[in-house]
């Protein structure tokens, strides 16, 4: 690396980072794109749902941590006379890079989430009949459901000894049958 003796000692720095952490940046995207790369290693937590589903201190955080970090003071070397506010600019873009990551994983896992519909998640959940429903089990009407941000229209049934109109608020207190039991809220 002849072209780095004319450098100043924090710039070298800078460049010692840069180059290493770029070259292993660039094969960790290329091997993860081919799919040769384990991602559950640093995405995956059995602890369920819960705000940060992978862990803070891996090495691909740290790649993206002195990616930014490097480049950021390769930058604006010349750009901030003070050196420790470059520094302190590098470590808060270096964070950044970090926080983006973080961001875009929980996106994608975001896109594996199991949304299907189970009749079961309707329980206890406010609903909007939709079709009249006929008094103590004689017949059945219809009602609008959300669950899990999807609204359903399901066939529903009331044990009340009056009928429930179109357009009134209902609860759901069981399901027989795929056929939702409300009464009126």
């Amino acid at each position: 690396m002849n072209f780095l003796e004319n450098y100043e000692q924090l710039l070298k720095a800078f460049w010692y980072i840069a180059l290493p952490v770029s070259l292993f940046f660039g094969l960790q995207t290329i091997m993860t794109f081919a799919g040769l790369s384990d991602g559950e290693t640093d995405m995956d937590s059995d602890s369920g749902d819960t705000d940060m589903p992978f862990e803070i201190f891996t090495l691909r955080n740290l790649i993206n941590f002195l990616l930014g970090f490097s480049w950021t003071g390769i930058s604006f070397y010349d750009a901030v006379a003070n050196k420790m506010i470059l520094i302190t600019v590098s470590v808060i873009v270096g964070l950044l890079f970090v926080a983006i990551f973080f961001f875009m994983i929980k996106q994608i896992l975001k896109l594996s989430e199991n949304n299907s519909f189970k009749i079961e998640n309707t329980l206890h959940k406010t609903a909007q009949v939709y079709l009249s429903i006929p008094e103590g089990k004689t017949g059945k009407g219809k009602v609008m459901i959300s669950v899990n941000g999807a609204f359903h229209e399901l066939d529903a049934m009331t044990t009340s000894p009056e009928k429930i109109p179109t357009n009134s608020s209902v609860i759901v207190v069981g399901i027989e049958n795929n056929l939702l039991i409300v009464e009126k809220n």
